[in-house]
């Protein structure tokens, strides 16, 4: 009868960044492969993406690199080149005409509802028996990100008490 041991709790906390980086990788590879089996060759996985992060509502530009993470020059041409493609309509703010409002239009919508029911489709079946597991690993994931985040916070903040 073969042993089974039990995950290293140090080596899974040690490599949990790296699956992360992983696993976004690999996801970007499953969006490629679907834009690409629906003829989709005016878009990158990076630009699928941001349009999901932009969603269903009129979000500034600031609101989507902050909700995505995007590194500013990267959004800034993706972001070009969203508009150019026809998937995203770019508003001039009324109160700031410096500010853009950003919502997606019919062509990133039909996009967007693609990578919605591929997110459903690639999800099914990863939930336990008990219907947890996905919501479990959901959870640990955001706390982990809050944990993340507040580490952030933390160092700003004692940065900015030396300024």
């Amino acid at each position: 009868m073969k042993e089974t041991t039990q995950p290293n709790p140090v080596q899974i906390a040690q490599d949990l960044p790296r699956l992360i980086e992983r696993m976004h990788r690999r996801y970007l590879d499953v969006v490629r492969i679907e834009l690409s089996r629906r003829n989709v060759v005016d878009l990158s996985p990076v630009q699928a993406v941001m349009l999901g992060t932009i969603g269903h509502e009129e979000i500034s530009v600031r609101d989507m690199i902050e909700r995505g993470y995007y590194l500013g020059s990267n959004a800034s041409y993706n972001l070009k080149n969203l508009v150019d493609g026809g998937y995203v309509e770019r508003q001039a703010s009324v109160r700031d005409r410096r500010s853009a409002r950003l919502k997606l239009s019919p062509k990133g919508r039909e996009v967007l509802d693609v990578l919605s029911k591929l997110n459903i489709e690639m999800a099914e079946g990863l939930a336990s028996t008990e219907g947890q597991g996905l919501e479990a690993t959901f959870r640990t994931l955001r706390q982990l990100e809050r944990r993340w985040t507040d580490a952030i916070r933390s160092e700003n903040t004692d940065e900015e008490d030396f300024i």
